[in-house]
């Protein structure tokens, strides 16, 4: 049986978008690969605590018989969140942009992560492995917007997951999320509806073709 990784960093439970969005593309790899497992990894929830990040990565650098108990329980902890990953067949990461950077929950969660040696630089075990990373911008920020450049966050996990995992990643980014609360953004509320129902259709079409990448990740 083939298994799917999700991981959601919105802070929102109702009305998020990157949610909204790999509901739909998870719905179609699932239907594309036939009720495959799902583990799912909620951030927004549950975040890693930032603590263990610090442990886990000074521990990396400590004699194993001198690692104190809280620097084990670190390692502990990175090990069975890589675990997730490195067993996964495919991986959605949902992560919206808050603040023109990364959100803190995935980025501590990456920190963790990598000092696990299956992920570290150089050393990834999850490459070629069909992956969707699901991000969502409240305005717009492409050539020619007056925040142009502004977006701090999908160029970093793109470099992360791209180049440093390896993984074959499509990347599905929809703006202008928060035009329908925004007055100011009332003239762009059409151009909004229509990216998102692009995201979604995206969504679809991406889902439908996992299984030719996972063939040439084989």
């Amino acid at each position: 049986m083939s298994t799917i990784f999700r991981l959601d960093a919105s802070i929102r439970q109702q009305g998020s978008v990157t949610r909204a969005v790999a509901d739909t593309l998870q719905s179609a790899i699932a239907e594309e690969l036939g009720s495959p497992a799902v583990v799912r990894r909620d951030l927004g929830l549950d975040p890693v605590d930032p603590a263990v990040w610090g442990a886990a990565a000074f521990a990396g650098f400590t004699p194993e018989e001198q690692r104190t108990p809280v620097q084990l329980d670190a390692q502990r902890t990175a090990a069975a969140l890589a675990d997730e990953v490195v067993a996964a067949d495919v991986l959605i990461f949902a992560v919206p942009m808050y603040n023109f950077g990364v959100s803190q929950h995935f980025k501590t969660w990456y920190d963790v992560v990598a000092t696990d040696p299956r992920l570290a630089v150089g050393q990834s075990q999850v490459t070629g492995k069909p992956a969707f990373l699901v991000t969502a911008r409240g305005g717009g920020y492409g050539a020619g917007t007056p925040r142009e450049g502004w977006d701090h966050a999908t160029a970093w996990m793109r470099r992360i997951l791209e180049d440093v995992w390896g993984l074959d990643l499509d990347v599905i980014e929809t703006e202008l999320t928060l035009a329908e609360v925004t007055p100011q953004m009332a003239e762009l509320r059409d151009l909004a509806r229509e990216q998102l129902a692009e995201s979604h259709e995206s969504a679809r079409q991406s889902g439908r073709s996992v299984t030719i990448k996972l063939r040439s990740a084989a």
